[in-house]
């Protein structure tokens, strides 16, 4: 699995330190390439008052707190980036948080903006395609649109950390949570906690 290529997405829903985790594991993983970034509109709020992250000026930096080394950043709005084609290799897509929105766009094949069309290019092309979704309580159209995404191809992956690692703060949530992720799409991470009960 050398030199392969994910997209990454963050949208409007609360859990913007779930994203921040996944852009720095990625980045720090020998075994990906490229990390094509995108955060929707709505997610810039979220990061402003989550993170203190304001605009998109050095957004990706400021995510990483480092100069990005193979993160690449592209707007929502850029519908002509080379990952709205299915021609450009992808390993697949993540989207971490998930927003209710961003799950319809998707689960009903809109693709109007890069993020939907990304995630419906993933979709026709059978690659894998994450929807890590943030909601509570979930109403009858979250759940019908789950299951639409699903049928598609798609897997949800609501974002709900586990305790049983007894993390010792939210950082350690969220890496772990994103650890699990990770493996998901085959990129087990070194640090991640693997449960073992007593024999």
């Amino acid at each position: 699995m050398s030199g392969i290529e994910i997209t990454v997405a963050i949208t409007g829903a609360s859990g913007a330190i779930f994203g921040r985790h996944l852009l720095r594991a990625l980045e720090a993983d020998d075994r990906v390439s490229r990390v094509h970034f995108i955060a929707s509109e709505n997610s810039l709020r979220v990061l402003a008052e989550e993170l203190s992250i304001s605009g998109r000026a050095d957004l990706v930096e400021k995510l990483l707190g480092a100069v990005p080394a193979k993160t690449i950043h592209h707007t929502d709005a850029n519908i002509g980036a080379s990952i709205a084609s299915g021609s450009h290799p992808s390993a697949g897509m993540i989207v971490l948080p998930c927003s209710m929105g961003t799950l319809a766009a998707v689960a009903n094949g809109l693709a109007n903006t890069l993020i939907a069309r990304a995630a419906d290019v993933t979709l026709k092309e059978r690659r894998p395609l994450v929807l890590c979704v943030r909601e509570t309580p979930f109403n009858r159209i979250h759940l019908r649109n789950m299951t639409l995404a699903a049928e598609a191809g798609a897997v949800i992956f609501p974002v709900i950390p586990a305790f049983y690692n007894k993390p010792q703060n939210t950082d350690e949530m969220a890496r772990q949570f994103v650890y699990r992720v990770l493996a998901h799409i085959g990129l087990p991470q070194p640090s991640a906690y693997v449960w073992k009960p007593e024999e």
